[in-house]
C-alpha cells in the first residue's frame, strides 16, 4: 500500500467517524463509542496509522534535504558521501521566447507552455535529493524553480532567502528550527541573469536579421567575444555568471549539499563550459533546450556530466551513482 493511499484512507476513515449514525439500537449503545461515532480502539488505529503516514513524508530525503544553520551562515560541513549532486535547469518557454524576440535581461513571465515544462522538469527530478536552490533575479527563472519544486517528493516548502541588508534577513528570518527543516533555501543572484542584449532588446530575432543581415546577428547570438549594441558578449556572461559559481555554489557541492540552479541559456552555458572545460568555439554551439533538467555528478573535485534525469517511474538515472540508486530506493521504500 503506497503513502498516499495510506493517508487517504486514514484521512476518510477518521472524516467518517464524525457522520456515523449511531441509532438507537442497544447492540451499538452497549459498545464503548465516544462522542464521535468510532469505538475508541478503532479511532487510536486511526490516529497512529495517520501519524506514522505523516511522519515517513516529513521524514522522506531528510538525510539529504536538511536545512542546516551552517547553511545559513555559509559555515558549510560536509555529509559523510563523498559525492553531491548538481541539477541545472535552462527556465521555460517565456513569453517573449514564444514571440521570437530578444529578451535579455527584460524580466518576462512564462507561457502556458513554460508552466507545463517547469512542472514536468519538476516529475523529472521529483526524486533527486536538493539541499539548496539558486535562480536568477529574473521573474521566469523563479516561476521554473517554484513550479517544478511542487513536484518534488519531499514537499518541503520552498523560501526565498532575502538577505540583501540586515532588514531584510531580520524581516525573513524563521524562528521555528522544525519549519526550517521542512523548507528549501532559494537564492536569488543577479549574477545568474540572462546576457543582457542591450540595443536588441524587445526586437524581433527575424526582423532584425534581415536588417543587419543573418550573419551578424549569428555573430552577436552565438560568438564569444562580439557584444551586440550596448550588450554583453557571451565572454562578459560568463565572467560573472561562473565567478559567482565558484563563489557560491561549487563550495555548496564541495560540503556534499545537492544542489539545483534555474537560470538562462547563456548564464547556464557560460557554467557548463567551466564544468566540462569546454573551448570558446564548443560552447557557441552549446544548445540548451528549456525545461530540460541535465545532472552533474561531483565527486572527487570533479563533474561528471550524466545527461538529463529520466522520469520519475524510470531507474536509468540511479544507476549512475551508488549514492544515487540508494536514495531511490529510500524514496520508493517511503511511499
Amino acid at each position: 500500500m503506497t503513502l498516499n493511499l495510506t493517508i487517504t484512507m486514514a484521512l476518510a476513515a477518521r472524516q467518517q467517524a464524525k457522520h456515523v449514525d449511531l441509532g438507537t439500537s442497544t447492540t451499538f449503545r452497549k459498545q464503548r463509542y465516544n462522542r464521535d461515532g468510532l469505538d475508541k480502539v478503532s479511532l487510536r488505529r486511526i490516529n497512529c496509522t495517520l501519524q506514522i503516514s505523516l511522519n515517513r513524508m516529513s521524514k522522506c530525503c531528510s538525510s539529504h534535504c536538511v536545512i542546516t544553520s551552517a547553511m545559513q551562515t555559509n559555515k558549510y560541513e560536509p555529509l559523510l558521501s563523498n559525492e553531491s549532486t548538481l541539477i541545472i535547469v535552462r527556465h521555460g518557454e517565456s513569453m517573449w521566447n514564444e514571440k521570437n524576440l530578444f529578451t535579455g535581461c527584460v524580466d518576462v513571465p512564462l507561457t502556458r507552455k513554460g508552466v507545463e515544462e517547469a512542472i514536468e522538469a519538476g516529475k523529472r527530478i521529483s526524486a533527486m535529493p536538493f539541499d539548496v536552490v539558486y535562480t536568477s533575479a529574473l521573474v521566469r527563472s523563479q516561476m521554473t524553480a517554484m513550479l517544478a519544486l511542487t513536484q518534488h517528493c519531499c514537499q518541503k516548502v520552498p523560501i526565498f532567502i532575502h538577505n540583501d541588508n540586515e532588514e531584510a534577513e531580520i524581516w525573513n528570518k524563521i524562528y521555528s528550527q522544525d519549519t526550517k527543516n521542512e523548507s528549501i533555501p532559494v537564492i536569488k543572484a543577479w549574477q545568474l541573469n540572462e546576457r543582457m542584449y542591450g540595443d536588441l532588446q524587445g526586437l524581433n530575432k527575424q526582423e532584425t536579421a534581415e536588417v543587419f543581415g543573418k550573419e551578424q546577428v549569428y555573430k552577436w547570438r552565438r560568438s564569444y567575444e562580439v557584444r551586440p549594441p550596448n550588450g554583453e558578449s557571451l565572454e562578459m556572461c560568463l565572467q560573472r555568471a561562473v565567478s559567482y559559481f565558484k563563489d557560491n555554489i561549487e563550495p555548496q557541492l564541495m560540503a556534499g549539499k545537492h544542489v539545483m540552479v534555474v537560470a538562462h541559456a547563456n548564464s547556464l552555458r557560460s557554467i557548463i563550459m567551466y564544468l566540462d572545460n569546454l573551448t570558446p568555439q564548443e560552447v557557441i554551439n552549446l544548445e540548451l533546450s528549456t525545461g530540460v533538467p541535465m545532472l552533474y555528478i561531483y565527486k572527487d573535485g570533479k563533474f561528471i556530466r550524466r545527461g538529463s534525469p529520466a522520469g520519475p517511474k524510470e531507474a536509468g538515472v540511479y544507476a549512475y551513482t551508488s549514492d544515487l540508486a540508494r536514495y531511490k530506493d529510500k524514496y520508493n521504500t517511503m511511499r
